[in-house]
């Protein structure tokens, strides 16, 4: 059993151990093996940490009351457990466990709180942007497996916020922008018109955002672009791209970001010819992002 690390008598630590034993037996008779091992192994953590800071009962009700409020402005919109795992960088490190490196698979990363089920789907070359603000952005790209064989018919979620920083389920009118899926042609590419990413602000409007600016902590995300890609035999892949220069890459305030994930998004002039013959009044971008899914069998 783990000691303190501040000094405590013999007696007292006697008695803290004693504690946790007593606790950790109380799952003795679980009948599911796994559920008994994560919650003696959160007991054996969760005590050591309020014995490593010596936790005080004040210090214990402040995060009572921080949980309360986290769960108090929770909603089917907003969800700020997510946030608040995502910013202690544990929702990085439980991806990082359940999709370990295999070959050349893209990297996953944070899922975020702003996927939606049911987007609306369009077709290839198909603007997903259904009007959200923002300079057109031109994406493409194949899904391959890790055999370099293309996968047809693989769906692809893709998500993002505007150039305001907000995503569509933030507006109070219902608005579905900036959210689609489409599924890749038999070659296993697939391409869609969206808006250049542009960094933002989580929501810091409740207790993570209060948490953030306690500990000196930025609220801003590196610009990004969602995509969920998901193909019979495969490990479904929740990832996102990066802008390469933003200069938050590297103070992405929930560690999302990894270097494969970095792509140039390259601006065009006004009145430059687009893929697809699209005619657009001023500047847009275009990314190219190859996807790789590692198997099904692969832990994830």
């Amino acid at each position: 059993m783990s000691t303190p690390t501040r000094d405590v008598s013999p007696e007292q630590a006697a008695r803290e151990e004693e504690l946790i034993a007593r606790v950790q037996s109380s799952f003795d008779t679980c009948e599911d093996p796994r559920l008994k091992e994560v919650m003696q192994s959160l007991v054996k953590h969760l005590h050591a940490f309020v014995r490593e800071v010596r936790l005080t009962e004040e210090e214990w009700s402040k995060g009572i009351d921080f949980l309360t409020a986290a769960g108090h402005i929770t909603d089917d919109k907003r969800q700020e457990f997510i946030l608040l795992s995502d910013t202690l960088g544990a929702s990085m490190q439980t991806i990082a466990i359940n999709n370990e490196a295999y070959g050349d698979a893209t990297e996953a990363t944070v899922f975020g709180p702003f996927f939606v089920e049911g987007s609306p789907r369009v077709e290839l070359g198909g603007d997903v942007s259904f009007g959200a603000a923002g300079e057109p952005c031109w994406a493409e790209g194949t899904v391959r497996n890790i055999d370099g064989k293309p996968i047809a018919g693989a769906k692809i979620e893709v998500w993002e916020a505007d150039e305001d920083g907000f995503y569509d389920v933030q507006y109070d009118d219902g608005r579905v922008a900036a959210r689609a899926h489409q599924f890749t042609d038999a070659d296993g590419s697939y391409r869609f018109w969206g808006i250049t990413p542009t960094p933002y602000t989580i929501p810091f409007d409740g207790p993570v955002g209060k948490m953030l600016e306690a500990t000196g902590r930025s609220p801003m995300r590196a610009s990004h672009l969602h995509f969920m890609v998901d193909a019979p035999d495969c490990r479904t892949l929740v990832t996102h791209i990066f802008v390469r220069g933003d200069e938050l890459l590297d103070s992405d305030s929930v560690f999302g970001v990894k270097e494969s994930l970095v792509k140039d998004f390259e601006r065009q002039p006004a009145g430059t010819p687009t893929p697809d013959g699209r005619v657009i009044d001023g500047t847009w971008a275009k990314v190219r992002f190859d996807i790789v899914l590692a198997p099904a069998d692969v832990r994830g």
